[in-house]
């Protein structure tokens, strides 16, 4: 990317995302957004756990799935 001199107007945002985004194409990648579970969420545990023992039930590993659900909800926050 070369830079501009200092005399030359400022770019708009919206021109710098447009060049950006043309050089990410240009380089074979594509944008993408995904959307995850907010681990936040009051509920979030809850539903994990949910899901946990539905798969134990239905799964002969199960135990060892629930184990593994039950290391991981005392993760260290880091």
């Amino acid at each position: 990317m070369s830079r501009r001199p200092k005399n030359d107007q400022p770019v708009s945002p919206r021109t710098r995302m447009a060049s950006y985004r043309q050089r990410m194409r240009a380089a074979g990648l594509r944008p993408v957004q995904i959307w995850a579970p907010d681990s936040r969420s009051p509920d979030f545990i809850e539903k994990c756990y949910r899901q946990a023992r539905a798969v134990a039930v239905h799964d002969p590993a199960g135990d060892e799935i629930m184990q593994f659900v039950a290391s991981m909800y005392e993760w260290p926050e880091d």
